[in-house]
């Protein structure tokens, strides 16, 4: 799943995929989606991005279904991680199999 937001600073990237986890879970099971239990799974990646790209990041994420019949999630996530190695100062890389633990955190009301 690709979701764009819009978040503020005092809420941090774990707080927040928490927040669409727990709500998606509670309306997909609530409503009976699927059949059986639904539970996201247990990692996640967050990325940022410029105000000058989020018109063309809309334009990626839309248009998911048909780029994924070209290139596979795995392809596009090796090469996307080798550009930004290659174009950032600091790149956190986790092999795309070795999932980041989603760690549930309260959020403060």
């Amino acid at each position: 799943m690709h979701i764009l937001v819009s978040r503020s600073p005092t809420l941090s990237e774990v707080e927040l995929a928490t927040i669409i986890a727990d709500s998606s879970e509670k309306f997909i099971n609530e409503n009976k989606l699927v059949t059986g239990h639904f539970t996201w799974q247990q990692s996640a990646a967050a990325f940022s991005v410029s105000k000058s790209d989020i018109d063309k990041v809309c334009k990626y994420i839309l248009n998911q279904p048909e780029h994924h019949k070209k290139v596979s999630f795995a392809q596009e996530y090796d090469q996307f991680l080798k550009f930004y190695e290659a174009n950032s100062h600091k790149v956190n890389k986790v092999g795309l199999w070795d999932p980041i633990p989603v760690t549930k955190v309260p959020i403060k009301k």
